[in-house]
């Protein structure tokens, strides 16, 4: 079933590019709306592999909005993210 999910730490073409190559195997296509905010992705998951999803989204710092992360863990994902977006754009290029 296709579902639309709210994600932290997603800036530009090169975190949606890290998104779709990470998420491809394991989750399929993804789409990536940058034009939110905050930003979307949906796909089509199954419910019982929506705890995968936010495990993997979170290793690559994007975490669901709805994820509760403490002080610590917010730093660390965006720390993350900014290292995610980068291997996104070098790849893009």
């Amino acid at each position: 079933m296709k579902q639309t999910f709210k994600v932290k730490n997603v800036k530009c073409g090169g975190c949606a590019g890290t998104l779709k190559k990470e998420l491809l195997k394991e989750f399929g296509e993804i789409e990536v709306n940058l034009e939110t905010d905050p930003r979307e992705i949906t796909l089509d998951v199954d419910n019982d592999k929506i705890e995968a999803l936010k495990l993997k989204l979170r290793s690559l710092g994007y975490p669901l909005v709805t994820d509760e992360l403490s002080t610590l863990q917010s730093i660390g994902a965006t720390a993350k993210s900014f290292v995610s977006c980068a291997i996104g754009k070098i790849e893009k290029s």
